[in-house]
């Protein structure tokens, strides 16, 4: 079983940063794909963004675009959400989450999932 637990959220004023942590534990294996969702009041749960261990590669929801920067340490089983430029439509429930390929993840095929810290941007 592999844990995910996240950190970093909080309030903060439009405009500002916030940096999200989610540390993982228990098994795991170089080829997941990690990333984040998000859960706004009321309304679905969406991808945010995900970062393959092997490669590098990055994937984001095209309104964070050039705002969110994903990223892991090499050989740490860590994985980070850089938010700059935040928006009130930014407020949401953050998920940490993982799968067994990036493409299960950003089309929302998770195997392990956090339980969540939460952002609220205020106007």
């Amino acid at each position: 079983q592999v844990q995910l637990v996240e950190s970093g959220g909080g309030l903060v004023q439009a405009g500002g940063s916030l940096r999200l942590s989610c540390a993982a534990s228990g098994r795991t294996f170089s080829s997941y794909a990690m990333g984040w969702f998000r859960q706004a009041p009321g309304k679905e749960r969406e991808f945010v963004a995900a970062i393959s261990w092997i490669g590098g590669s990055t994937y984001y929801k095209d309104s964070v675009k050039g705002r969110f920067t994903i990223s892991r340490p090499n050989a740490k089983n860590t994985l980070y959400l850089q938010m700059n430029s935040l928006k009130p439509e930014d407020t949401a429930v953050y998920y940490c989450a993982a799968s067994r390929d990036s493409g299960s993840l950003r089309t929302g095929v998770v195997n392990y999932w956090g339980k969540g810290t939460l952002v609220t941007v205020s106007s």
